[in-house]
């Protein structure tokens, strides 16, 4: 089912997880235990990262230096096929543009079309961890609103190969990112809105947040995009925190900011323990807040560690 569609019949907030697929070498067994008790907390949907190639480079014997091409986590495709079918519960695929053609992409929509899966996230996708500046691919998107419209055509009917008679058309449920505290390449919040709105003019459907650990910047960026014809759902994205270092790691490595009552009690812990009890604790009464507040559903990240998000879950949801 579309996501739109189950939060239209919903009238409750509704509950949405999202995983990394295994490194490569792992099996589903491994991920199925670890999603176990996810999926004992029976969400809505779970959505399914997916994750661009990396350039590594090795020395040989002969102590020349050679460049080598690997993906570490790849399979999204496959892992949501696995939890749709095995599992039973709708799956939201990621697809991004760092590290694949429009070809590459267009193979990847016609699979999930083919296994009746739905829902996407279109996201531009981060660059790699050896590289400082996104580079899209040859031949491939530069930024998610030209990703939003690829998909978007397939859902009139129209490929890449024109010459196509008579192409049948898919059905995809789109959605993007949204970023109460700004993207951080964007020159300003007003910008950022602008592109926002542009993805939703190109054909997506919802909008799932970047994390936030103040309510009111979701509530404000609600506001905002209300103001300006935004009106499809905002669903909020929550993770929480789990160790004190964390206090400078997520607003770097993230761009969003820690609000003074949190970042007060993480200084004063005295281990990690405290500090992710802390950080579940945080997350529950953003999570009680917002469900009061009629958000239309909670998405969790869960960065391949779950254990707190399910004690997060178990709180809020019962």
């Amino acid at each position: 089912m579309k996501l739109t569609d189950l939060l239209a019949q919903s009238n409750k907030t509704l509950l949405s997880i999202e995983i990394m697929p295994p490194l490569v070498g792992q099996s589903f067994e491994q991920l199925f235990d670890r999603l176990t008790p996810l999926v004992e907390c029976q969400p809505a949907m779970i959505n399914v990262t997916y994750h661009q190639q990396e350039k590594v480079y090795r020395e040989r014997p002969d102590g020349t230096i050679e460049k080598i091409t690997l993906r570490k986590r790849p399979g999204t495709v496959g892992i949501s096929a696995a939890i749709r079918y095995k599992m039973g519960i709708e799956v939201v695929p990621h697809l991004i543009c760092g590290g694949f053609t429009r070809e590459e992409t267009e193979y990847a929509l016609v699979d999930l079309h083919y296994l009746g899966i739905q829902n996407l996230l279109l996201l531009r996708g981060d660059p790699p961890p050896n590289m400082k500046h996104f580079t899209p691919e040859k031949g491939g998107h530069k930024y998610a609103v030209d990703l939003v419209k690829q998909v978007t055509d397939m859902n009139r009917g129209i490929y890449l190969d024109d010459e196509l008679i008579e192409p049948n058309p898919t059905d995809f449920c789109i959605g993007v990112a949204g970023y109460p505290e700004k993207h951080y390449e964007a020159p300003n919040f007003n910008i950022d809105l602008r592109n926002l709105k542009a993805k939703i003019d190109a054909g997506a459907d919802y909008i799932v947040t970047q994390m936030f650990f103040d309510n009111q910047k979701y509530f404000d960026f609600v506001d905002q995009c209300r103001e300006i014809g935004i009106e499809v759902p905002i669903i909020p994205g929550i993770k929480p925190i789990s160790r004190r270092k964390q206090i400078k790691a997520i607003p770097k490595t993230f761009h969003v900011s820690l609000p003074d009552p949190l970042v007060e009690r993480l200084i004063a812990c005295e281990d990690d323990k405290q500090a992710y009890q802390i950080g579940i604790d945080w997350a529950i009464e953003q999570s009680k807040e917002l469900m009061e507040a009629g958000v239309p559903m909670l998405h969790y990240y869960t960065m391949g560690k779950p254990g707190n998000v399910v004690q997060i879950i178990r709180a809020v949801f019962g």
